[in-house]
């Protein structure tokens, strides 16, 4: 379920090519032997472009968060949406399997809620992290650009090895039961609620439709810069 190494070159290439600046092309071809599927204007200054390789297990996708100064994070997950991998411009962040609680989508569309309990590594030395926290459905069904989403409302703590909490979020989200992924919707720390993050989806495109594979994001980047955390999509 690792990100197999043929992909990984390709995958950082593009990553840094684009955020050395040729992001000014406005879009951007998947590797080779991927098709993009989806692209996701949101708030908050985000784009997400969605793509999936013949060369990976079935339900396997990568999604790449663009703003406004280019791409900051590309993740590959499985059909249950677990981070197998996080591509950033200075690391790349691993998921150590199995985990002791597995993020689980096909468990959160079933029930209506998902514990997860999971532990990250980081190629540049840093700490190893673990991620514990909850997804639970709302109960309401939205329609956003023809699009049909299910709310779902979530917590987490990012922990240290010694037990120490170095982050808290709580937000809510949206789950596309079609292309079996999260969306962000409204984020904020436990510790300052009244800071929130608003990055809800506003447009879904298609392949061969406008804008499809754009690297520029088109909501509010006059209003801030995307600083999403890491862990909350």
């Amino acid at each position: 379920m690792i990100a197999r190494a043929p992909l990984v070159a390709p995958v950082l290439a593009t990553l840094l090519g684009l955020a050395a600046g040729s992001v000014a092309a406005q879009d951007f071809a998947p590797p080779e032997g991927c098709v993009g599927t989806l692209t996701v204007q949101q708030r908050a200054c985000l784009v997400v472009n969605v793509w999936e390789c013949e060369a990976d297990a079935p339900g396997e996708q990568w999604v790449a968060l663009f703003g406004v100064g280019g791409p900051f994070q590309v993740k590959k997950v499985d059909e249950d949406f677990q981070w197998l991998t996080t591509f950033y411009p200075d690391r790349v962040e691993t998921m150590e399997l199995p985990a002791p609680d597995p993020g689980s989508l096909s468990e959160l569309l079933e029930t209506g809620r998902d514990s997860y309990d999971f532990t990250t590594t980081s190629d540049d030395g840093a700490p190893a992290e673990r991620v514990v926290g909850v997804d639970r459905l709302t109960g309401e069904e939205v329609e956003i650009d023809g699009e049909p989403l299910l709310a779902t409302t979530y917590s987490y703590d990012v922990v240290t090895a010694d037990g120490e909490i170095t982050y808290s979020g709580v937000g809510e989200q949206y789950v596309s039961e079609r292309h079996r992924l999260f969306l962000l919707g409204r984020s904020w720390q436990r510790d300052t609620p009244e800071e929130v993050l608003e990055a809800s989806p506003v447009d879904f495109i298609y392949p061969g439709e406008p804008g499809f594979f754009s690297t520029s994001p088109q909501y509010d980047c006059g209003v801030i810069e995307s600083a999403l955390p890491g862990a909350s999509q």
